[in-house]
């Protein structure tokens, strides 16, 4: 299992994170988001859109629940948990479907952490102040430990 924290002095750079991930993202990533309101859940989502090559508008699926969206490659999958009650709300959209090919983020992770695969990198943003962020990643699999390495180096002094 290996960690690493990322401050972030602004939404930009919330954003700049999540293009790094998903620049290096690999088929399956599975990205586990939590935070509180206004964090900047969906900021680090957009950045993860953009890295995979999304030229798309990336909205929070608040009301949807799930957007999926095609890259030339792959897909990104993003999910927002914010509105659910009930866990089983997830197994009506095929929730446990998701994670085995292309990219998946969910914002609001936390709600429901027992539906969630055992190889979901956990992401967690911590409000600092008005504009800095903590953001926590642990990845616990061999190919999540090398991107996330990938990602750190690429941020390396940002």
């Amino acid at each position: 299992m290996r960690s690493w924290e990322y401050i972030g002095r602004s939404a930009e750079a919330t954003r700049r994170l999540g293009e790094s991930m998903g620049r290096h993202a690999f088929e399956g990533l599975y990205l586990a988001v939590r935070g509180e309101l206004g964090a900047g859940k969906t900021h680090l989502a957009k950045g993860v859109a953009a890295g995979l090559g999304l030229a798309a508008e990336i909205v929070s699926p608040t009301f949807t629940i799930l957007n999926e969206y095609e890259t030339d490659t792959s897909a990104f999958h993003h999910f927002d948990l914010y509105r659910l009650e009930d866990e089983a709300e997830l197994y009506g959209i095929g929730f446990e479907e998701f994670g085995r090919s292309g990219v998946t983020l969910v914002e609001w992770a936390d709600k429901f952490p027992a539906v969630l695969p055992l190889q979901a990198v956990q992401v967690e943003i911590t409000v600092i102040d008005p504009v800095t962020r903590r953001i926590r990643i642990t990845a616990n699999t061999p190919a999540a430990e090398r991107w996330l390495e990938e990602v750190a180096h690429d941020l390396a002094g940002a």
